[in-house]
């Protein structure tokens, strides 16, 4: 029974066993009709994906910085920098009631890999400045190359 039914099977499909010439074509210039769309758009995403790793990593920074003023009621010195959410700053002001621990296990590394500069504020009332210089590691810029600062991201 098994053997006959496999037998009918196979006569069915007989001649018609794989794809023809034209089949094949138009398979293949569909996908290059797809890749002619998606390489630019997948090319362009690393330059994008960079940047957003940069926000989000100023956005961490900044929230580590406002958990380290709420428990010593000021934020790190400019000189004390990102470092006092990491190590226990040993200049003056000494901070009353550092978190053991820290606030954060790692300073992390801008996505070009300089380190993210810190500014205290100067008056009371003004927000700290968290910023990298982007890939070329300068001030000013565009794409790439643009200043990303916390001030900026709201």
């Amino acid at each position: 029974m098994k053997r006959q039914l496999l037998l009918r099977m196979t006569r069915a499909r007989g001649s018609q066993s794989g794809f023809t010439l034209i089949e094949i074509m138009v398979v293949v210039v569909i996908l290059g009709i797809l890749v002619a769309f998606a390489v630019p758009n997948i090319m362009d995403n690393p330059e994008r994906a960079r940047i957003t790793k940069a926000e989000h990593d100023i956005r961490a920074l900044e929230n580590a910085l406002e958990m380290y003023r709420m428990d010593n009621f000021r934020y790190p010195t400019t000189d004390q920098g990102l470092r006092a959410l990491v190590e226990r700053p040993s200049s003056p002001p000494e901070p009353r009631n550092w978190k053991s621990g820290g606030y954060m296990r790692s300073l992390p590394t801008d996505p070009w890999g300089s380190d993210y500069q810190y500014r205290a504020p100067d008056n009371q009332g003004e927000r700290v400045r968290i910023y990298t210089y982007g890939a070329d590691g300068r001030p000013g810029g565009e794409g790439e190359n643009a200043e990303i600062s916390n001030l900026d991201l709201d």
